[in-house]
């Protein structure tokens, strides 16, 4: 066995949040010496079939029948990992994790989804030999089936959250407070003229970057257009529709020839366009909210999902990092309050100063390898 620490990564595919987050931590774990191996914990460990119809089934609750995943969303927040309310459901996968860990033994577990802290803390319970596990969480949230009383550390995004897992179950020194991992980019500046001047954009006029997460349909990207074709203020706007190639088309056609808005598919510069723009109208999707405060970009919150999203939005707005609007009329008022009052954009960008973690994901990296190094010092003392 050589001396590299060898480090398992168990994600999920509901939603773009928990792999954005494990793709950070991967990248900041090679960078720090570390092998690592991700693993889609329902794909991989629980059944292609049951991952493939449950991501049908997130995503037509969520988007059909927003109430219904708020309720459920609450529920959770009230029952405890180990309720038998949650039909072991929090269990899923420890079979198969068992002989992954057998097979591949890893120094330590960072699970980017609860379900699989639950699996190993129920292996643990069982006498399971367990290396060191931590969760590290992807919304502004300290939400109960998030929290794994045996886990080895919770990296949570703030210290307001911290206090919140610590008072819904998990020990105080399992506690971290880190941010939620980005890609390191989002701690490197960039010039906003030179951003600017690569995107073909006016120096002179402000920017506003539209965005609703991974799959812009998710969200109200046809109404924030619509907002933005009509303000009566000098900007330039680009809207990013993700994944969703059909309603980057739709959103073409009704801007039309407007020179002041451009709409583009899937983006993998969003560092370059969130160092271009002036303010940001998104959903308040935990990594696109974690990436905007790297990046020190204001924030406006519209189309905000229930459940998750809420309580983003609610811990943004409440830090005085971000503005909320909830009505097309409001995000009018609000952006133009954002691009034409200096003093509300300092008292932002103070805000966001306070709680941004731009280099979260190195910081996680750091820790999960102490851990590592403390399980091999202990085992080979044994």
């Amino acid at each position: 066995m050589d001396g590299t620490p060898r480090v398992l990564i168990l994600t999920a595919s509901y939603g773009a949040g928990h792999n954005a987050v494990a793709a950070a931590l991967e990248a900041a774990l090679r960078a720090a010496g570390a092998r690592t191996r991700v693993v889609d914990h329902f794909r991989e460990l629980v059944h292609p079939r049951f991952d493939r119809w449950t991501r049908r089934l997130y995503s037509a609750v969520l988007c059909g029948a927003p109430a219904l995943w708020d309720l459920a969303y609450r529920l959770g927040d009230r029952m405890a990992a180990s309720s038998p309310l949650a039909f072991d459901v929090p269990r899923l996968g420890r079979t198969k994790l068992a002989q992954l860990l057998d097979a591949e033994p890893p120094d330590c577990v960072v699970c980017t989804h609860p379900t699989p802290a639950g699996a190993l803390a129920d292996l643990r319970a069982r006498g399971r030999r367990v290396p060191p596990f931590a969760v590290v969480f992807s919304d502004f949230a300290a939400h109960r089936q998030w929290i794994a009383p045996a886990a080895d550390a919770h990296y949570v995004p703030a210290a307001a959250i911290a206090r919140g897992v610590v008072a819904r179950g998990a020990p105080e020194s399992s506690v971290v407070v880190t941010g939620i991992p980005v890609r390191a980019e989002f701690a490197e500046p960039l010039e906003r003229t030179a951003a600017r001047a690569r995107l073909g954009l006016d120096p002179q006029r402000p920017v506003v970057l539209a965005m609703a997460g991974a799959v812009g349909g998710v969200g109200r990207l046809a109404v924030v257009t619509r907002v933005l074709r009509e303000l009566s203020v000098s900007l330039q706007a680009v809207v990013v529709t993700g994944a969703d190639a059909a309603l980057a088309a739709r959103l073409r056609r009704r801007v039309g020839g407007d020179p002041r808005i451009r709409v583009v598919g899937y983006a993998d510069n969003v560092r370059q366009l969130m160092a271009a723009a002036d303010v940001l109208v998104t959903k308040a999707g935990g990594v696109s909210l974690a990436e905007a405060l790297a990046a020190e970009l204001p924030i406006v919150c519209f189309g905000s999902l229930r459940g998750h999203e809420a309580r983003n939005e609610r811990f943004v707005v409440e830090c005085g990092a971000a503005l909320a609007a909830r009505s097309p009329a409001e995000l009018g008022r609000t952006l133009r309050a954002a691009l034409g009052n200096p003093d509300l954009v300092a008292r932002l960008r103070e805000g966001i100063r306070a709680v941004r973690r731009p280099h979260a994901a190195r910081d996680v990296a750091d820790h999960l390898l102490r851990l590592a190094a403390g399980a091999r010092a202990t085992a080979s003392a044994a």
